[in-house]
């Protein structure tokens, strides 16, 4: 089994032969030497007491949303389309029209705001007045629009259940309570064992390439899910969806190595129909639960 190995320094893994175990080598990210202990892979953080059997024990999951609901369901099959999760996100569709009410109320009061100037100073010599407020305020008023309805969504959390009878509850997903303009994070639960891990991406970084970060408890990078290549993730942005052929696909890899764990790959079908690949992480260094939960998040929160 290989050795993993974390730096001191710049917190950079890799995965070595066991015959390096005891031994010194040093990073090649940051130069320091690190200690290499006879610790194997399988002693690598993991959520506690992983399952190793049931639903979440496959290599490849099906993923596929049912019916056009407020709501989004979702069931998770295996490779003989026998359906093992079912997982809901509530639409909270009342709360989520008010915020668009509040930004659209927003942003069309503060405009107005910002046109005003130009209206009282309407003389040649005093226009420039009119000009300059304009030009600060109506960004602000995007901004502050924009804010609002972000801080008035509702939370949307994601629920994972052995069947659609929702009876046992094996996972959530829960979104970030107090969100950000820039970030969005959400929380891994096992009912029983608590955090699991966090999921987060940036919507900036999202304007150029989708990724999202899958990070331990106490804030370590365990895997990054991004889009498969960055010519077509420009294309997709340029050309659009061209009504459903340009997919969004993802490989999920290594923080550090870039060593491919598995992929998120999508079906043309009526409903969205996702193929969650792990086969690649033999070992499983990414806990199946954290996998299912990002494939179902990567399909709400992306989309095509």
């Amino acid at each position: 089994m290989p050795v993993l190995v974390v730096c001191d320094g710049c917190r950079a893994e890799y995965h070595l032969k066991d015959e390096y175990g005891g031994r010194k080598v040093r990073c090649r990210a940051c130069g320091s030497v690190i200690s290499v202990s006879t610790a194997t892979a399988s002693d690598a953080w993991r959520p506690p007491e992983s399952l190793d059997s049931g639903p979440f024990d496959q290599d490849r999951f099906l993923i596929k949303q049912v019916g056009p609901f407020v709501s989004e369901h979702y069931y998770v099959f295996d490779d003989r389309q026998n359906p093992m999760l079912f997982a809901e996100r509530p639409g909270h569709l009342a709360r989520r029209l008010v915020a668009m009410a509040a930004c659209v109320a927003i942003a069309t009061l503060g405009t107005g705001v910002c046109l005003l100037p130009a209206l009282m100073f309407d003389k040649p010599e005093t226009r420039w007045i009119g000009a300059v407020v304009f030009g600060f305020g109506f960004p602000l008023t995007l901004v502050a629009a924009f804010a609002s309805a972000v801080w008035l969504t509702p939370s949307r959390n994601v629920s994972f259940y052995r069947d659609n009878s929702k009876a046992e509850l094996l996972l959530e997903v829960l979104q970030d309570p107090k969100p950000s303009l820039f970030h969005a994070t959400y929380t891994i639960r096992d009912p029983q064992e608590g955090t699991l891990a966090q999921l987060r991406k940036s919507r900036l970084s999202n304007l150029f390439r989708k990724r999202w970060n899958v990070h331990c408890p106490d804030g370590a990078l365990l895997a990054v899910a991004r889009e498969d290549t960055l010519f077509f993730s420009l294309f997709r942005r340029t050309m659009g969806p061209l009504v459903g052929l340009l997919r969004t696909n993802f490989v999920i890899l290594h923080p550090h190595t870039e060593m491919i764990l598995g992929e998120f790959n999508r079906k043309s079908t009526l409903f969205d129909c996702d193929v969650l690949d792990m086969s690649a992480d033999r070992v499983h260094e990414l806990d199946r639960r954290l996998a299912v939960a990002l494939g179902v998040l990567l399909d709400l929160g992306e989309k095509r």
